[in-house]
């Protein structure tokens, strides 16, 4: 068929018939990329090549085989995301020197170069759907097929995992069924001086899988940013870049060294993750923003695979909108067990919620979801009336102060200032100091010079602070845990009126929680700060046998101290609200 600008996918316009006709179900996520996919179809100058798509499917149903040795037939999933990878191209207009006649002199002339559209494909899509062997296939074209591909990498958080990348391409190595593989692996590996025809071309080695014919690798990295930076890899695979604790943007490192290649691909393969506040977060909600037309990208693809709600995981007629091989790599009967699996054993419950069903995390356990910890546009609140909350700590633990200002529109202004001591920032690991400087550089965490904090000193910047940003504040919430020199001093200095103890636990903290989610669902705290955000995200609550919740962290690490002294501040203004009016 050849090129075309006018021309409707053939894969992806097969899946959108049987979305229209109710065949298949989809969430909210998914039919936002359909919506991208038809606006690239409009594009005329974007376009579509049939045969390319079909050249990597007649390739992998030809010479690829399953890992326990038997023939391979791509997935209608796999020919939907490969599509988006080998199906679309642009045109750049580029000088280039031509060479004289002989050689003698030259030229530079304007030419077109095409080039492939997309440079990174995200997949969330929920366990046993097969992701690890879509990418296999693509590695292996990319090896074998596309001579211009010399590098490439596989990552995942284990040596183990990424490895499993490789599995299905070693099997065909030895099984080489396909006229091309044939070829390439007739021979002897040991065979270094005779002649060539007689030698391995394509062959498992110590460093990867080699192809001697075109000098190509592919390589198993260990997902860290120190193995990955530095590095020009044509093709990347980065396999359950949302699971574990990864704090490291793994793809941004691979990403800086492959951009300096022309058509470079990452392809980055996941189930849902059960960890918040790593790079995982930070790069779904950009992926959100593209989605909903925030941010304009057309060189990203995303298929993002989930439930729209809890409630559908008793519903097996939407268990596809998680896994769409749901019935060909894994049995619904499967997916049955893990659900009663879930009721029966509520510790399994997380797990089995994000990684069958694309159900992350918060909502079940953390208490505000990705969205709502998603920072506003800067705000500034100068000579405002707010209330303050106070949770304090000498220890590592942020010594945590929040303002609230209300608004005339029923929302809430947000802003946080936080003091940790110079021992803390110093025994803190690489990557949490990474995130530190980011709220050092907002002006939200103050690092005082000490081992432990001197609450006077502490107290003697928040007032420069308050003074410099000219805050009216009318009253003021605190945990009284470590807080008595602190309040003394407040009490001294700006009267008793309005100061509110507020005693933690469940029966005291469910009504402020209650309501203070309530306004997170709706948009209602504004907050601008990076430091707010990470604390938003590591709030976690645990219910009573009354149903009464009480403010967690689930680790010691996931500091949630601004939210703490949020609730203080929101318990102060609803004590005191008649000194606003």
């Amino acid at each position: 068929m050849g090129l075309s600008n006018t021309a409707t996918p053939k894969y992806y316009g097969q899946f959108r018939d049987s979305v229209l006709r109710g065949d298949i179900p989809v969430c909210k996520e998914i039919s936002m990329e359909m919506n991208r996919i038809d606006d690239l179809i409009r594009n005329p100058g974007v376009y579509y090549d049939e045969d390319a798509i079909d050249g990597f499917i007649l390739y992998c149903e030809n010479e690829l085989t399953l890992t326990d040795g038997s023939d391979l037939v791509l997935l209608d999933s796999f020919k939907l995301w490969a599509e988006q990878i080998f199906g679309w191209y642009y045109f750049v207009e580029r000088s280039v020197y031509q060479p004289g006649q002989e050689n003698h002199g030259g030229r530079y002339v304007r030419t077109m170069v095409k080039k492939r559209l997309i440079s990174k494909q995200y997949l969330i899509v929920a366990r046993g759907a097969a992701k690890s062997m879509y990418a296999s296939c693509v590695q292996s074209y990319f090896l074998n097929v596309d001579t211009s591909t010399t590098h490439q990498i596989t990552t995942a958080p284990t040596m183990k995992q990424a490895d499993e990348v490789m599995s299905p391409a070693r099997t065909a190595i030895v099984r080489s069924r396909g006229p091309l593989f044939k070829f390439l692996t007739e021979g002897s590996l040991q065979n270094t001086t005779g002649s060539r025809a007689n030698r391995v071309k394509l062959a498992s080695t110590k460093k990867g899988i080699e192809n001697f014919l075109t000098g190509s690798l592919v390589e198993v990295r260990p997902m860290s940013v120190d193995k990955l930076q530095g590095l020009r890899p044509k093709v990347s695979t980065v396999d359950e870049w949302l699971s574990g604790d990864i704090r490291e943007d793994v793809i941004g490192a691979i990403e800086q060294g492959a951009s300096k290649l022309d058509d470079y691909v990452i392809v980055a393969i996941s189930s849902e993750g059960t960890v918040r506040n790593s790079s995982g977060d930070t790069i779904k909600m950009e992926l959100m923003d593209i989605l909903k037309g925030e941010y304009v990208n057309p060189h990203v693809s995303i298929w993002h695979y989930k439930l729209d709600d809890v409630k559908e995981v008793n519903d097996p007629s939407t268990w596809l909108k998680a896994n769409p091989n749901l019935g060909k790599t894994v049995s619904y009967e499967t997916y049955q067990l893990d659900v009663e699996r879930a009721e029966k054993a509520p510790a399994t419950r997380n797990d089995i919620l994000a990684k069958r069903f694309g159900l992350p995390m918060e909502g079940y356990t953390y208490f505000f979801t990705y969205e709502e910890t998603k920072p506003h546009r800067l705000r500034d609140f100068w000579e405002m009336p707010c209330a303050l909350g106070a949770d304090l700590s000498q220890g590592d633990d942020f010594c945590a102060f929040t303002f609230l200002f209300p608004l005339p529109n029923g929302s809430y202004g947000v802003k946080t200032r936080c003091y940790i001591s110079s021992l803390t920032l110093m025994k803190l690991p690489s990557a949490m100091r990474i995130k530190y400087d980011e709220f050092l550089k907002e002006g939200s965490l103050q690092v005082l010079e000490c081992t432990v904090l001197d609450m006077m000193e502490v107290y003697e910047d928040l007032d420069a602070f308050i003074t410099e940003m000219n805050y009216d504040v009318r009253c003021f919430g605190f945990d009284p845990y470590n807080a008595k020199e602190f309040v003394t001093r407040w009490e001294a200095e700006n009267g008793p009126f309005g100061i509110e103890k507020v005693i933690q636990g469940a029966k005291t903290e469910s009504v402020p929680l209650g309501e203070l989610k309530t306004l997170s669902e709706e948009r209602m705290l504004i907050f601008d700060q990076e430091l707010m955000s990470f604390t938003m995200g590591n709030s976690i609550t645990m219910e009573d046998t009354n149903g009464n919740r009480k403010l967690l962290k689930k680790r010691y690490e996931q500091k949630i101290d601004s939210v703490s002294a949020l609730m203080d501040a929101y318990v102060a203004y609803k004590l005191n609200k008649d000194s606003f009016d």
